[in-house]
């Protein structure tokens, strides 16, 4: 009867291993990209504009928001390649596309509008809050 049970044991854990293997490859992975940038665009004409940009990474494909003191809006098509990020926001004012380059823990780069407008800006991730703990 010890060696049944023994028998059992061994081969629910060996099940709840193989399980828990599983699940780890199917969770994928956040990309370098994916979280929530707190940035400022320089070279507008209303000066340096700070601006989140909020990002979700699918390997090459980038979704997400942006939000200024004037609100916030869907980014429009969005892709990180060959480590490049290249996004652009349409909205009732124009569209805007935004480059940069992930280095070291920072993104970085240039701006563009469709009105001529251009400049550089800069990012820097925010760490995620922790929930209470209870």
């Amino acid at each position: 009867m010890k060696r049944i049970c023994a028998s059992i044991v061994v081969c629910l854990a060996v099940l709840l291993m193989s399980g828990l293997a599983s699940a780890k490859e199917g969770t994928p992975k956040a990309g370098p990209v994916a979280g929530t940038w707190e940035c400022v665009a320089h070279g507008s004409v209303q000066g340096d504009v700070p601006f989140t940009l909020t990002l979700q990474q699918n390997k090459e494909m980038v979704t997400g928001t942006v939000a200024t003191a004037q609100g916030e809006a869907a980014i429009t098509t969005a892709t990180y390649k060959k480590k490049v990020l290249d996004i652009h926001i349409e909205i009732p004012q124009g569209t805007y596309r935004v480059t940069g380059k992930l280095k070291e823990g920072r993104l970085s780069g240039d701006w563009s509008k469709d009105t001529d407008q251009k400049g550089a800006w800069e990012g820097k991730r925010v760490a995620p809050t922790k929930p209470p703990s209870q």
